[in-house]
């Protein structure tokens, strides 16, 4: 049995941990929807352990309780420069309900996987806590929650349109995006004997300011203006207008700063920093995270989202797809920031080090496993580009997709003596390894990488995400026509068979998105059925702020043209929908069968069930008697017996 770790190994959690570091104040508390895992993937100690190297004294309060006297938020009592805010790694209202908005029962992020351990909208409430316990304290929000939510957004659970976070949470600042550059560039202001209030040219940054006031200088950055908040609640065009200028604004190398006038204030968004270096980027993942959840937690359960990811290797951050219903650009941004495989190697070497380790990589990947070292060939094009996708509706000539640097450090990972297999789970992006979408793929380059996933990193199943058969509604989504899974599929299998191997492809697809009507998606039904798919890997569209997709959903527009757009929105429209993935249950056959008949789809339902709804001469298959209950059958079988 391995021997425990001494406390100190840890960020102080407790009053009495501050002794084990020697502390009898903090400079910064962080406060965490999530229960507190030093590990690089979970943002609290991650920001944490940033805070720490710059010299400062950092605890965190996670997951505290905010129904009673309040205690948790004030064992540490006022830090010197300012409190952190996060709801955690996911939005607190996307952990909490499904897409049908019922209540989840489980919380990933919680020891046991118990749910009820943090509020709905858990950002704006810890701040609320924090501004009435400490009101001249500065609160800082962060994470995916507050960096979603910066500017005028649709609430799905509320169905409303809510002003900028930072209105309702009564925060002083609001770092969106991922934290590293701007954190440090505010410790080293406050450091220096900077007031907090004089912080507003921080880049990747927002505050609100009074009206009156003159928006801060700085030299270097041209200012655009969005409509009112005022304005979007009674016109959605003005909203979807917005929201254009918002992913633009985000997704350029030289960006505009974004005012938006809220009730008597201003929101001053500050443009983004250029994307993290690989020396950044090794700097944040090579802190002296344990990797381990805190102490305090070893008898409540195991932590699901940490089970999940313990093994695994985040080696790069960002998605140039631009997909309309994700929000990983949105928060990480399209350009990719990727480690060194120096830096990567030394973090395989402690994952083998866990006592747990069987030999087993779960992942060795991103938030599409196959971008690692992407990006423009020409700096200067990247400059001028405005568009939020650099695969879509075709790939960027100037984009540099080889695979190389990623079929390397898989070799490399191969040859560590204590790893038998690493895999990818985290899915790949298919469209980039087909030759008739990606115009500039090396074909030696991709068949070696492919060859490679396929002989030595697919854990029984590989995950790819078509999302959709048709095309209308894919090019809403932005992903390549299925036309281009196919091909994927036909080097997949073919490469699959020269091995001798038997790794099924699981697609992933969604149901109810905008664009999406109940015809497209019997069709998605019968083209996966003759692919050889029983599906699985489902799900509903959920709306969720800074998406195209969401503010599809409640302006009915499309933000780049304006023009009217179709979005299943009632709960009917969005099951039935849902059904047609499961049409192969016998609990719909018969639902399927009377809606293709009645849609004058018989040419569907044949694909689907080998039955065009013909009438037959065949006195059984024609009878137009309805078909006996179960329960009926039954009561009629227990009369015969008495």
């Amino acid at each position: 049995m391995q021997e425990r770790r001494p406390y100190q190994d840890w960020l102080p959690i407790t009053k009495k941990e501050l002794q084990y570091h020697g502390w009898e104040e903090l400079d910064v508390v962080l406060i965490s929807g999530d229960a507190y895992v030093d590990h690089p993937s979970f943002g609290p100690a991650a920001i944490g352990r940033i805070i720490q190297s710059e010299g400062l004294r950092v605890g965190i309060i996670p997951q505290p309780n905010w129904q009673d006297d309040l205690r948790d938020f004030k064992k540490f009592g006022a830090p010197k420069l300012f409190f952190g805010v996060t709801a955690g790694c996911m939005d607190s209202m996307v952990n909490h309900y499904t897409a049908g908005k019922r209540k989840r029962s489980t919380d990933s992020y919680t020891p046991g996987g118990q749910a009820g351990f943090r509020p709905d909208y858990a950002t704006t409430v810890y701040s609320k806590i924090l501004k009435e316990l400490f009101p001249d304290v500065p609160v800082v929000l962060g994470g995916i929650e507050a960096s979603l939510r910066r500017v005028t957004h649709y609430d799905y659970w509320e169905d409303k349109l809510f002003p900028t976070i930072l209105e309702d949470s009564g925060a002083d600042m609001l770092v969106y995006g991922m934290g590293e550059q701007p954190l440090r560039d505010m410790i080293g202001l406050l450091k220096k004997g900077v007031p907090f209030e004089s912080l507003k040219t921080i880049p990747q940054t927002a505050f609100l300011q009074s009206k009156h006031e003159d928006l801060p200088k700085n030299k270097n950055w041209e200012d655009i203006a969005l409509s009112s908040h005022e304005k979007c609640l009674k016109d959605k065009l003005a909203y979807a207008s917005n929201f254009k200028v918002v992913e633009v604004e985000s997704n350029k190398l030289i960006a505009r700063r974004i005012t938006q006038d809220v009730g008597e204030n201003t929101l001053v968004i500050n443009p983004p920093y250029k994307t993290m270096t690989e020396k950044e980027m090794d700097q944040s993942f090579d802190l002296p995270y344990t990797r381990l959840p805190h102490p305090k937690y070893d008898k409540r359960g195991v932590i699901p989202a940490y089970d999940m990811i313990k093994f695994s290797i985040n080696m790069h951050r960002g998605c140039f797809g631009g997909c309309s219903f994700c929000t990983i650009s949105a928060h990480q941004g399209k350009f990719i920031a990727s480690r060194s495989q120096e830096s990567i190697m030394k973090e395989v070497e402690a994952v083998t080090e866990h006592p747990e380790f069987k030999g087993y990589i779960s992942d060795l990947g991103g938030p599409s496993a196959n971008m690692y070292k992407m990006k423009g060939i020409d700096e200067a094009i990247c400059e001028k580009c405005v568009s939020p996708s650099c695969i879509h509706p075709v790939i960027c000539s100037n984009l540099d997709t080889t695979h190389k640097p990623l079929t390397d450090i898989y070799k490399e990972v191969d040859k560590h003596p204590k790893v038998k297999k690493a895999f990818v789970g985290s899915g790949i992006r298919y469209d980039l390894l087909v030759s008739d979408y990606n115009k500039q793929l090396q074909s030696n380059d991709a068949e070696e990488y492919m060859e490679q996933v396929i002989t030595r990193h697919v854990s029984g199943r590989l995950k790819v995400a078509p999302e959709h058969t048709a095309d209308d509604t894919l090019r809403i989504m932005r992903k390549p026509s299925f036309k281009y899974f196919h091909k994927f599929k036909e080097s997949y299998d073919r490469i699959q068979a020269k091995h001798g191997m038997n790794q099924p492809l699981i697609p992933y697809f969604i149901s109810s998105h905008p664009g999406c009507k109940e015809e497209d998606m019997a069709n998605l039904a019968a083209e996966t059925k003759e692919l050889g798919f029983q599906l699985e890997q489902v799900q509903d569209f959920t709306p969720t702020p800074m998406t195209v997709a969401t503010v599809i959903y409640y302006a009915g527009v499309h933000p780049y043209t304006l023009k009217p757009t179709f979005a299943p929105k009632t709960k009917k429209e969005k099951q039935d929908q849902h059904r047609f993935f499961f049409w192969y249950k016998p609990e719909n056959r018969q639902w399927v069968k009377d809606k293709l008949i009645n849609a004058g789809k018989r040419d569907l339902l044949e694909r689907l069930t080998g039955d065009g709804g013909r009438r037959s001469n065949n006195k059984k298959e024609h009878s137009s008697k309805k078909e006996v209950p179960n329960w009926l059958k039954e009561k009629r079988r227990s009369r015969k017996k008495r």
